[in-house]
C-alpha cells in the first residue's frame, strides 16, 4: 500500500500516469490531501472507477485525537495524537500576537537521552513519516479551526536525526498547492548533529536553525546532552559558523536554564566568547519541571540575560505556554501511551 500524502507533486503526476490516469490528476488528489480530505469517497471529482484504484493500493495517514488539552492560563491546546500503527505523538499549538505556531514531533520518541527532557524518556520507538509530521499541522488546524503561520520543530524526537523525512515533509508543508507556509515561518531544532547540520546548509532553505545548546563547555553539556559526548562544543560552533557562512542565516541557540548547573557568570562570559564573530541570537528558556528529572528552574535567568546583553550578545526570555497542561518545551512526552493501555 502507498502512502500518497507523502509524495511530493511530481511524484503524485507521475503515479496517476502510471495508474493510466491524465497528469491533471495529480494535483487534483495532492490538493484534496492537503485540504485534510480522510478517504477517497470525499474526492467527488474524481471517477468513481479511480476512488476504487485508489483505495485498492493506496492509503490515506489520518491521525486520531486521542487526548486534547486546553490551557486555562493562555489557551495553548495539547494534541495526543494516535497514529495508524497505535503509536502516539503530541502537538501543541499556541497563539502569540504574529500568528498561531504549531509545535510538531518529527519521531515517535527520541534517543538523544537529554537529561532534562521528558520526550527522551523510553527511547525512539520509529521515525515519523513526511505524511505524519504534515497531518499534525494539518489537522490541528483543522481540529482548532484556527490558521496556523508558523512551524516549529521542537516536539518529539531530534529532526536532524530523520533527515530524508524532516526535508520532505518541509517540501510539502511550502508547496503552494499544499498549505504554503513560507520557510522564514519554519524552526527547526536540533541538538547538535554537526554532520547533518553540514548537509543542511548545502540545502540553502531559508528557514531559521536552532540549536539546542544549554551549556558552552564540554564538561556541563556532555553531563546533561549524552550527544555532545561524541560531537564537542568547539566542533558544533565550528558547525554552526560553516551555516552561517553558507546560508547567511542567524542562528538561534536555545538555552534552557537550569539552576547550579548552567546558569552561572563564567559560562555566560564563556557563552559570549563562543558567539563572538558569529551572529546569533540566545533564547534563555526558565527550565520546566519533569517529575523524573532531579533539576530545577534557574533563580538567576535575569542576571545571565543582563550580562549577555552588556557583552553585547542579543539575548530574550522565552514566554512560558501551556505549563499547566505539560505542554512547554521539554515536557511532551509519550507516557499516554501506557496510559491509555486497559
Amino acid at each position: 500500500m502507498r502512502d500518497l500524502k507523502s509524495m511530493d507533486l511530481n511524484e503524485m503526476t507521475a503515479f496517476m500516469k502510471d495508474l493510466g490516469e491524465p497528469a491533471f490528476r495529480g494535483k487534483q488528489v495532492y490538493q484534496w490531501l492537503h485540504r485534510g480530505a480522510a478517504s477517497f469517497e470525499e474526492m467527488s471529482n474524481l471517477s468513481k472507477p479511480l476512488r476504487e484504484k485508489l483505495s485498492e493500493s493506496c492509503f490515506i495517514t489520518v491521525p486520531q485525537v486521542e487526548r486534547k488539552l486546553v490551557s486555562r492560563q493562555d489557551g495553548t491546546i495539547k494534541y495526543l495524537w494516535r497514529l495508524r500503527d497505535g503509536n502516539c505523538v503530541e502537538t501543541v499549538l499556541m497563539r502569540y500576537h504574529h500568528g498561531n505556531t504549531v509545535c510538531i514531533s518529527s519521531q515517535v520518541g527520541c534517543r538523544m537521552g537529554c537529561t532534562f527532557c521528558a520526550s527522551t524518556i523510553g527511547g525512539k520507538v520509529r521515525d515519523l513519516t513526511p505524511s505524519e509530521m504534515l497531518d499534525q499541522v494539518l489537522f490541528t488546524q483543522l481540529d482548532s479551526r484556527e490558521e496556523i503561520s508558523n512551524i516549529v520543530l521542537m516536539g518529539i524526537g531530534e529532526p536532524l536525526d530523520n533527515f530524508d523525512t524532516v526535508l520532505r515533509f518541509l517540501e510539502l508543508v511550502n508547496s503552494p498547492d499544499g498549505m504554503n507556509i513560507g520557510m522564514r515561518h519554519i524552526s527547526l531544532s536540533t541538538c547538535g548533529l554537526t554532520e547533518k547540520i553540514d548537509k543542511l546548509a548545502q540545502h540553502q532553505l531559508q528557514l531559521t536553525l536552532s540549536v539546542s545548546l544549554h551549556a558552552p563547555d564540554d564538561e556541563t553539556r556532555s553531563k546533561i546532552m549524552p550527544v555532545n559526548r561524541s560531537v564537542g562544543v568547539e566542533k558544533l560552533f565550528d558547525s554552526c559558523r560553516r551555516y552561517f557562512e553558507t546560508t547567511g542565516r542567524r542562528i538561534s541557540y536555545e538555552y534552557a536554564m537550569i539552576d547550579g548547573v548552567n546558569d552561572s557568570d563564567w559560562q555566560a562570559d564563556l557563552l559570549v566568547k563562543q558567539l563572538k564573530g558569529t551572529p546569533g541570537h540566545v533564547n534563555l528558556i526558565p527550565l520546566n519541571e519533569v517529575a523524573e528529572s532531579p533539576f530545577h528552574p534557574s533563580r538567576r535567568i535575569r542576571q545571565f540575560q543582563e550580562r549577555l546583553e552588556k557583552q553585547g550578545v542579543t539575548a530574550t526570555v522565552r514566554r512560558k505556554l501551556g505549563g499547566d497542561i505539560d505542554a512547554s518545551c521539554g515536557q511532551l512526552r509519550r507516557k499516554h501511551m501506557e496510559d491509555e493501555k486497559p
